[in-house]
């Protein structure tokens, strides 16, 4: 009887925990859920009010690349920039290679640099200025659009994990449960 009395404690703690785990699951899914939605929703939104399209296939724009980055871009020629993955590849495969173009290569600290040393020099102004703002779109791009587009996509698949981890719990919440019903009818028919 005593062992019975115990067994019972036992199963009763254990259901307990496991709601309490099933109920902080569904919590952290949920705050994930809205993380991802409240992440990607930002990106998307700001990306589309800016209204950059990707070079349609085939066009001057995207033969003049490098075959890699041809072969990047062309994945979403045509299409309009609205979500982080489309702002790293337009980032790196477009931007950072007209970049590269600029200056021989040099980035616009070292140009910034040679120009401070020769105010005189229009073509080093002038590198300076475009080096700076394509530095700018491709920094925003891939700081703004894909980092944030990336730490939403996570946030995502920690709801999905903390979801089936809160249906696992409430299942075995739920054998307790079964449990504990059946070493009650084991008492009485004692």
């Amino acid at each position: 009887m005593r062992r019975l009395t115990e067994a019972r404690a036992v199963d009763r703690v254990f259901i307990m925990l496991g709601a309490a785990m099933t109920a902080l699951l569904l919590v952290g899914g949920c705050l994930g859920w809205y993380g991802y939605h409240f992440a990607t929703t930002m990106v998307t939104n700001e990306l589309s009010s800016q209204k950059v399209f990707f070079p349609p296939k085939g066009s001057p724009a995207l033969q003049a690349l490098p075959a890699e980055d041809q072969a990047a871009m062309n994945k979403y020629a045509g299409q309009q920039l609205v979500n982080g993955d489309q702002a790293k590849v337009y980032a790196d495969h477009f931007i950072g290679v007209h970049l590269q173009e600029v200056a021989g290569g040099q980035t616009y600290s070292q140009v910034s640099a040679a120009a401070m040393a020769n105010p005189k020099d229009a073509k080093l102004q002038t590198q300076k200025a475009v080096l700076f703002q394509g530095e700018t779109l491709r920094g925003l791009l891939l700081g703004d659009g894909y980092s944030y587009w990336t730490f939403g996509m996570i946030a995502k698949y920690v709801a999905f994990a903390a979801f089936a981890g809160a249906a696992v719990m409430a299942v075995l919440v739920a054998l307790g449960v079964h449990h504990l019903s059946g070493l009650k009818s084991t008492r009485r028919r004692r």
